[in-house]
């Protein structure tokens, strides 16, 4: 999809940057923005910005934006999830936790 945004040129005589730039870092202010509210993956902001996933984070990093959209309450749950089927694996298989090979 392509979107156009009409920028009158008052506001751009002192940028001293090509419409080009200016373009690129329009499309990394949005892949952020929209990374920062949940509405896309690392992988999805890096294709809008046009840059490598590293790339990216690293932008996410100078922009403020945390790269982990996982809040602690989802992340205790994770874990706590994680444990219990560990749990439920040590006792359905206790021998095999005994095992070193």
């Amino acid at each position: 999809m392509t979107i156009t945004v009409h920028v009158p040129d008052v506001l751009l005589r002192g940028l001293d940057e090509s419409p080009e730039e200016i373009g690129r870092e329009a499309r990394l202010a949005m892949a952020i923005h929209l990374y920062s509210r949940g509405l896309i993956t690392q992988g999805t902001g890096a294709e809008i910005a046009g840059l490598d996933r590293w790339d990216f984070l690293e932008a996410l990093g100078r922009a403020g934006v945390p790269a982990c959209q996982v809040t602690s309450d989802e992340l205790e749950q994770e874990v706590e999830r994680a444990y219990q089927a560990h749990c439920e694996r040590v006792a359905a298989y206790p021998a095999e936790q005994d095992r070193t090979d």
